[in-house]
């Protein structure tokens, strides 16, 4: 029986697209970068800034990685909030699973003060029980740090949670945590991209996954 579900953020209860998009080019531009495109910005979302970095410039520079960094997140303190919206049907589900008296958390490489600010702009700040954001753990995903301690802080056994993803980096995790998946394909992970990790479901849309879920809750 599950009495859990955590989520990650990004391309699975909302999406940031655009304000991702503006921080990644504003830093590859003020470090002599050329720009990306978005469908290849959208391809790194769930990576470290580290790893996003890496991905875009061939280089491996702790130094300048960690600028990337600091210029993506003061851009982003701009623009994300305002460019971030949830997908339709998420403030329904979540307050389904409050009805059923269904824990709710998100584990994300965001950070934890933008899932918070994301919540209160629509008012769903009351509705999650837990917050693990990319600050709040030494190691981001896919190392299990974050879900692991979700489930810690909740109570609750490993069996006794799903962790609800759209990426291999989410599927990746639950598997090292040793925790259920449920992959969705509002990202730009495929079906057959899913098949090569353990999945006890891959669903369309979030509703399809809440309706598979609440045969286990």
């Amino acid at each position: 029986m599950k009495k859990a579900l955590l989520f990650d953020f990004d391309y699975t209860l909302g999406d940031s697209t655009n304000g991702i998009f503006l921080s990644v080019n504003y830093a590859l531009k003020e470090l002599g970068y050329p720009e990306r495109g978005v469908e290849e910005v959208k391809r790194t979302v769930g990576l470290t800034l580290k790893q996003t970095y890496e991905v875009f410039t061939n280089k491996k520079d702790e130094g300048e990685a960690q600028k990337f960094a600091d210029l993506f997140k003061a851009k982003a303190d701009e623009v994300i909030l305002p460019n971030t919206t949830l997908y339709p049907g998420v403030m329904d589900i979540l307050q389904k699973l409050k009805n059923q008296r269904i824990k709710i958390g998100i584990v994300t490489t965001k950070y934890h003060y933008r899932i918070d600010a994301i919540l209160g702009k629509y008012n769903a700040d009351g509705m999650v029980d837990i917050i693990v954001g990319g600050d709040d753990v030494k190691i981001e995903k896919p190392d299990p740090e974050g879900l692991l301690l979700a489930i810690k802080e909740l109570q609750l056994e490993k069996s006794q949670v799903f962790y609800v993803g759209d990426s291999l980096v989410d599927a990746q995790t639950a598997e090292s945590a040793g925790v259920d998946f449920a992959g969705v394909l509002t990202g730009t992970t495929t079906r057959q991209d899913f098949s090569k990790h353990k999945s006890a479901y891959i669903g369309q849309n979030l509703e399809e996954i809440y309706q598979f879920a609440e045969t286990l809750i």
